[in-house]
């Protein structure tokens, strides 16, 4: 062999590459290298529910105590409750992101926010509908390891860290009025963002 690589730290490595889905194998023709870009997501305030080669599983909806950054984003530290929406997109049937939108009780409840089924033109219509348009989003980008529910959400491979979002969405008089958590495996994907100059 050209590197004097044991056969099996070389099978350790072919099967790394494979986890990672840089290489495929095929049966009988060998493991090639996979002709793949990374896919690039674009940063928007909000994705239509089925986007081209996109679709949502919702995974959860109910009230809950947010956690403590969400409560201080949202002015609710005093212990309020929140509305939370779990969601897992997925883009050609592989897991690209686990999300978690939390939006005040006051302002979500009653209304399809709150409802355990996929809304009908998107979060943003039903909360202009109530009074509270969408008018700009700021985000924090950070990039951990990832958590077990994670790991086993986006089935990443061993050791892959994930980026973190925390995306907190404005209304009028600069209103915070959601909260998003949105986690994406680092290893295949890439963010991009768009904003006009000033």
């Amino acid at each position: 062999m050209r590197f004097s690589a044991a056969n099996a730290t070389i099978q350790r490595a072919l099967q790394a590459l494979k986890d990672e889905d840089f290489v495929r194998g095929h049966a009988g023709k060998g493991v090639f290298v996979r002709d793949r870009k990374p896919l690039v997501v674009e940063a928007s305030a909000y994705k239509s529910p089925n986007p081209r080669g996109y679709s949502y599983e919702l995974l959860q909806v109910g009230e809950v105590q947010p956690p403590n950054d969400v409560a201080t984003a949202l002015g609710t530290e005093d212990g309020g409750r929140v509305v939370v929406r779990q969601r897992l997109l997925v883009h050609d049937g592989d897991p690209v992101e686990l999300s978690w939108s939390y939006y005040p009780v006051h302002i979500a409840a009653g209304t399809p926010l709150a409802a355990r089924k996929k809304i009908r033109g998107g979060a943003p219509e039903v909360l202009a509908d109530l009074g509270f348009p969408e008018r700009h989003f700021e985000d924090r980008i950070s990039v951990r390891q990832p958590t077990t529910e994670e790991v086993e959400g986006l089935d990443l491979p061993p050791d892959v860290p994930v980026f973190r979002q925390f995306r907190t969405v404005y209304s009028n008089s600069r209103q915070p009025v959601e909260v998003s958590v949105l986690i994406k495996g680092g290893h295949l994907y890439e963010l991009s963002y768009r904003q006009l100059a000033e």
